[in-house]
């Protein structure tokens, strides 16, 4: 399923209990059960994402570029960066902890986070090994406390142990090098400001002479440097932002699906019906339901 995920959708979407809600932060945990397959999906979080893999493996695209992460490793994505899973192990469990803007907004640290570019393009870190048991624990600990009784102080005590872990994992990025980055630099700046433009106009234009035009790029080249650099082609990462649109419009809001396409510039309805089954196998009806 790939949906843009907000704090108010993100309880709903994942069944999470209206009691454990809470102001500017959100903790899941998900296993890949054998009798409940954890299907591909990609979404988008409007706010800052911590991924904890507990055990086994998952291979992921982050903001167009492709990582596996292990046991132990630590996904970190920024505002509005597309995740599509691709793959999970059997034994696959995840601690995923969502930070809202406001709850970043608080704290200098948080907000490098959100503006380093160092983590844009090193998204996947581990800590040194003496520090991962105690990273366990505080996860661990941070999952209790979102699901105790509601106190006159849980929200601070949370607040003061999620800054914790943000410093254990800002003291591993400040160990890591940049390695390339001055190869790297033109690169992706042609996929951030390709990303900006796909979120902004995939539901108005398809060419790719618009998008080349935008970057003051040739089409071939962009096409080119695309297909190479993240595996997709322009018009592939088009549709795949279109999907993203439809699905969050489908799954979290109550527009009929006549609406949806209107939104989305469809000039009639049986044709987003019929693109929609092709990118995604299913359709909108079905989608909706679940299925």
């Amino acid at each position: 399923m790939a949906l843009f995920l907000t704090l108010d959708n993100v309880s709903k979407l994942y069944n999470i209990d209206p009691s454990k809600k809470m102001e500017g932060i959100v903790v899941l945990r998900q296993q890949n059960h054998p009798e409940k397959e954890y299907t591909a999906h990609s979404r988008l979080f409007d706010g800052l994402l911590l991924g904890f893999m507990i055990r086994g493996s998952m291979k992921a695209q982050i903001h167009f570029l492709e990582y596996e992460i292990n046991a132990g490793d630590i996904a970190v994505l920024q505002p509005r960066l597309m995740i599509d899973t691709k793959s999970l192990s059997k034994n696959a469990e995840i601690v995923t902890i969502g930070l809202s803007l406001d709850f970043i907004a608080a704290f200098p640290i948080l907000q490098e986070f959100v503006m380093n570019n160092q983590i844009r393009w090193q998204p996947v870190v581990r800590l040194q090994d003496e520090e991962v048991t105690l990273k366990n624990q505080l996860v661990e600990l941070i999952q209790n406390f979102y699901h105790k009784s509601q106190s006159s102080r849980k929200a601070e005590m949370l607040r003061h142990l999620v800054i914790t872990l943000m410093y254990m994992i800002s003291e591993a990025y400040s160990g890591l090098t940049d390695h390339n980055s001055l190869v790297k630099s033109r690169t992706h700046e042609i996929i951030d400001d390709f990303y900006i433009l796909i979120s902004k106009y995939a539901t108005q234009q398809r060419s790719v002479k618009f998008y080349a035009e935008k970057l003051h790029l040739t089409p071939q080249y962009l096409s080119t440097f695309l297909k190479q650099k993240t595996g997709k082609s322009v018009l592939q990462w088009v549709d795949h932002a279109m999907i993203l649109h439809a699905k969050t419009l489908l799954k979290s809001s109550g527009l009929s699906i006549k609406q949806i396409s209107n939104e989305l510039h469809f000039g009639e309805t049986s044709l987003f019906c019929r693109f929609f089954k092709r990118i995604t196998g299913v359709s909108p009806g079905a989608f909706r339901k679940g299925q």
